[in-house]
């Protein structure tokens, strides 16, 4: 079974048992989340997509983590001027229990 999800305005295509990274989601390890925003299913009954799914996707958090560091560097020759700025990107991660 496989489902397309909204989870933090970006879009997922899961599967049961799947581990994948997503934007940060409140809770601690272990928690179960629900996601009801569901766009698409493909099942037994076929290709569902559209207001006609009545689908949720069951998950747990693995963990939060953090994602490769970015650094955003800035000069102008002959000026003087430099400035560095980095960031972390955090993620968490689930694993998919059910496609209910």
């Amino acid at each position: 079974m496989l489902a397309v999800v909204k989870i933090a305005g970006q879009q997922f295509k899961v599967q049961k048992d799947q581990t994948l990274y997503v934007p940060h989601i409140a809770g601690n390890t272990g928690d179960k989340v629900e996601f009801s925003d569901v766009l698409m299913v493909d099942g037994e009954n076929g290709l569902v997509a559209g207001t006609s799914v009545k689908a949720v996707v069951k998950a747990e958090i693995v963990g939060q983590v953090k994602g490769d560091k970015v650094i955003a560097f800035k000069m102008k020759r002959r000026k003087g001027f430099r400035k560095k700025h980095g960031h972390r990107t955090h993620f968490t991660q689930i694993k998919v229990n059910e496609i209910a």
